[in-house]
C-alpha cells in the first residue's frame, strides 16, 4: 500500500505587523505591551508549524511544506492538503484544488478571549477567527489520525463561479466576491437581474452604489454579516447576494437588493462604470472590468472538501 501523500502550506511571518518603533506617542509601558503581544503572535505561530512537522514526521506518510506565497501551481499528486494559519489560508489553498483533495486547517494562532478583555482599552489583541479550521495545536493529531484512519469525513462546501464576457474564470471563492469600483470612494453603476431558468429572470434593477456582494454559506459569516447580510447553514448550496449602500434605489427595487440565489439560478450584472474589479475571497485574487462588461455569477463550480469544525457541523444540523 502507497504512503498518504500530504502537502503543508504555511502561513509566511511576513503578515505579521513589523514591530513599532518607541515613540513619544505612546507610555513606555503601552510600547512594550504592544511589542511583547505581536513577539508572541510570530512565536505561536513558529511554534504552531514546528509542532504540525513533528506531528508529521511520526507519521507513515509522505509530506512536504510549502510557503503559501509560493503557491502557483494547482495542486495534485497529494491525498491531502493541511493549512497551518488562519481561514486566509485554507482559502489561498481553495484557489488551487479541485474537487478530488479534501484540505485540513491548522488554525496556529487562535483568539485568546481573556487576552482580548484584558487588552481591550489598550489595543486590539484579536488573533485568528479559524472559522473554517477544524483544528488547533490542541487537536491537531487527534484529528489527523481520525482522517488517516477513516473515521473523519470531509464536507462539500460550495463555491461560486464567476464569468466575464462569458468566458469563466479560472478562480473559484469559496468566501465572497465583490464587484466594485478600484477606488472605495467612487461609486460603482451597475444593472442585474436573476436569472430563474432560460426563459424567466426577475425585473432589471439599476443600482448606483459601493458595489455588489456575494457570498456563499461559507462566507456568509464575515464581510456579508459585517454589512448587515445574515448567517446561512455551513452546506447550504444557495448564493446570498447584496447590493452596497444603495444611493437612492426605487421602492420597487428595495426587496431585490438583498436576498438569496438558488443552485439553479444566476445573478447577471452589466457593469456601466469606466473601472471596476471583481474581488475574489479578499484582496489577493482579482480580476479587472471595463465599461459594458457583462459578469455570471452562480454555483456552477466543483465543490471543495474541507474537514469542517465539529461545532460547524453541529450548528448546520440544528
Amino acid at each position: 500500500m502507497s504512503r498518504r501523500r500530504v502537502l503543508l502550506l504555511l502561513k509566511p511571518f511576513d503578515v505579521y505587523p513589523p514591530r513599532p518603533k518607541p515613540s513619544g506617542l505612546l507610555p513606555l509601558a503601552a510600547n512594550s505591551k504592544i511589542l511583547s503581544y505581536l513577539d508572541d503572535r510570530c512565536k505561536v505561530h513558529k511554534d504552531a508549524i514546528n509542532f504540525c512537522q513533528s506531528v508529521l514526521r511520526r507519521k507513515a506518510l509522505d509530506w512536504e511544506p510549502l510557503m503559501r506565497n509560493d503557491l502557483s501551481q494547482p495542486i495534485r499528486h497529494v491525498d491531502l492538503v493541511v493549512t497551518v494559519g488562519g481561514d486566509g489560508t485554507l482559502l489561498k489553498a481553495s484557489h488551487f484544488l479541485d474537487e478530488t483533495i479534501p484540505v485540513l486547517g491548522v488554525n496556529s494562532d487562535p483568539t485568546q478571549i481573556e487576552e482580548v478583555e484584558r487588552f481591550n482599552d489598550e489595543f486590539n489583541a484579536t488573533r485568528s477567527t479559524g472559522y473554517l479550521c477544524a483544528s488547533t495545536v490542541g487537536n491537531f493529531e487527534q484529528v489527523l489520525d481520525e482522517i488517516l484512519e477513516g473515521c473523519k469525513e470531509p464536507s462539500k462546501l460550495s463555491r461560486i463561479s464567476i464569468s466575464l464576457n462569458g468566458s469563466k474564470l479560472s478562480t473559484f471563492a469559496l468566501n465572497d466576491i465583490l464587484a466594485a469600483h478600484p477606488c472605495p470612494a467612487t461609486v460603482s453603476r451597475f444593472s442585474f437581474r436573476i436569472k430563474i431558468d432560460e426563459q424567466k429572470t426577475s425585473s432589471l434593477v439599476n443600482c448606483r452604489s459601493s458595489g455588489l456582494r456575494v457570498s456563499t454559506a461559507a462566507g456568509s459569516t464575515a464581510a456579508m454579516l459585517s454589512a448587515g447580510g445574515f448567517p446561512m447553514p455551513i452546506m447550504s448550496h444557495d448564493l446570498q447576494y447584496m447590493v452596497r449602500e444603495p444611493i437612492l434605489p426605487r421602492l420597487v427595487d428595495v426587496p431585490l437588493l438583498h436576498g438569496l440565489v438558488k443552485p439553479n439560478q444566476s445573478i447577471e450584472v452589466t457593469w456601466y462604470s469606466k473601472e471596476g474589479t471583481i474581488y475574489i475571497d479578499g484582496s489577493h485574487e482579482f480580476c479587472s472590468m471595463r465599461h459594458g462588461d457583462t459578469i455570471r455569477i452562480s454555483t456552477e463550480a466543483p465543490m471543495l472538501k474541507v474537514y469542517l469544525p465539529q461545532s460547524l457541523l453541529n450548528s448546520n444540523c440544528s
